[in-house]
Formats: C-alpha cells, sequence, structure tokens
C-alpha cells in the first residue's frame, strides 16, 4: 500500500475512477447496470487515451531549446554578480552540448537546462548506492540524466585544462523548468539541482560556498577565452 501511495500516477487513478462512477451511477439508474458498466468503460478508455497524448513529454529538441533560452535570459542578468557564460557549445569529438558553461566569482560551471512535464513531481529516492539519492521525474529514473551532467562537466574540465596548462575545477549543475522543485538547491549525486527561478539567486551564493576563494575578473576573463577556444 506504501508503494502504491508513493506512485505519482495514483491522482490520475482516482480521478478516472471517480469520473467513470459519475457517470455509471445515473445511467444505472436510468437503463440499467449492464449500461452504466459500457458508458463507464467508454469514459475510462477515451481518458486514459487522453491523458497518454497529453502527459507525453515535449520533443527533445523543442524542450532544450526552450528551457535553454530562459536560462540565457537568467544569466544575462548574472553579469551584474560577474558572471560569463557561453551557450549551446559542442564538445569536440562528441554530439554532446554543453548547455551552458558559466564562469564568475563563484567558480566554472557546466549548466544544463531542463523543461520537463509540469504534471510529474520531481523528488528524490533513496538509494543503497554509497552515490546518494536518486532523482526522479514521475516515475522515471534521472540517474543517467546526473551522470551524463557529471561527463559534461569533466570534458569541460579536461578541455579547459589543456588550454590553460593547469587544472580545472568545473561543478555540474542542472536547472529544471515545468515542475515544481521542492528544494531550494540538493546535490544529488555531485550535481547541484534547482528551479528555473532561481538561476540568479543560485550564482549569487556560490562566491560563498567556494573554498578557494573567488575568482578575480582577470581569471575569469582567461577561462572564459580559454572556454571559447576549447569548445565550438
Amino acid at each position: 500500500m506504501a508503494g502504491l501511495a508513493a506512485d505519482p500516477r495514483l491522482p490520475y487513478w482516482i480521478r478516472r475512477a471517480v469520473i467513470s462512477a459519475v457517470v455509471f451511477l445515473p445511467v444505472w439508474i436510468w437503463q440499467g447496470w449492464r449500461l452504466g458498466v459500457t458508458f463507464a468503460a467508454i469514459v475510462a478508455i477515451v481518458d486514459t487515451i487522453y491523458q497518454s497524448r497529453t502527459m507525453s513529454l515535449i520533443p527533445a529538441a523543442v524542450r532544450v531549446s526552450s528551457a535553454q533560452r530562459r536560462t540565457r535570459r537568467r544569466l544575462y542578468l548574472a553579469r551584474v554578480s560577474g558572471y560569463l557564460a557561453l551557450h549551446a557549445r559542442t564538445i569536440p569529438g562528441t554530439d554532446s552540448i554543453i548547455d551552458h558553461l558559466v564562469i564568475g566569482p563563484g567558480g566554472v560551471y557546466a549548466l544544463d537546462s531542463e523543461r520537463w512535464d509540469r504534471r510529474l513531481p520531481v523528488r528524490t529516492v533513496a538509494s543503497d548506492s554509497a552515490a546518494g539519492p536518486v532523482l526522479y521525474h514521475g516515475p522515471f529514473s534521472q540517474k543517467d540524466r546526473l551522470a551524463h551532467a557529471r561527463w559534461e562537466a569533466d570534458q569541460a574540465a579536461r578541455l579547459l585544462a589543456a588550454e590553460l596548462g593547469r587544472q580545472i575545477t568545473v561543478r555540474p549543475a542542472m536547472v529544471i523548468y515545468g515542475p515544481m522543485v521542492p528544494w531550494t538547491v540538493a546535490t544529488l549525486r555531485g550535481v547541484d539541482v534547482f528551479a528555473g527561478h532561481s538561476v540568479r539567486r543560485y550564482f549569487r551564493s556560490r562566491k560563498r560556498a567556494t573554498t578557494t576563494g573567488p575568482l578575480s575578473w582577470e581569471e575569469a576573463g582567461e577561462i572564459f577565452a580559454a572556454a571559447q577556444r576549447a569548445l565550438q
């Protein structure tokens, strides 16, 4: 029962049962139970088809570009806090794109913009793995998505280190649009995850979060120029 109660599809099943009951009762009273069951079943089938269409994820190309545009606007406003950003840069030799490489006082970040179906909840599920809890969007695990975000950050760090001749740390982060994110910032498997409206607040707070001290304008500019050369 606990597993059923935690299933994000439960509200839709309840709604479907209520609608079917509302249809069944009057038809049963006026026309008999057989016709009532028939009409209730038809309504349930129609609702299932409707939900399967409206709940499907937005096509990837549309989703990414829409989320990227919104993050770009927020990052533009973050310039007053000393942050520079490169957008939609391809990692050489791959088909992978870093949505936003952000450089400023708080360090260097590979920021992934995601737009998800707002009807499915965002949550974390405890894991036996030492890596920590897993991010879920409705019933769908985002473990692979988090792993890819870490990989993109590692690739950016490798390319920047090759350009600059010294080690560069790039922190992976993910910004989510659509569903409500029930936390301010959560670090899940090494990736900072937060809602779209928290982009500026996140980067303003990073300056205080660094252990090595903030990057100077000169350092940030040097890394930004190296990123322009290293990422296509």
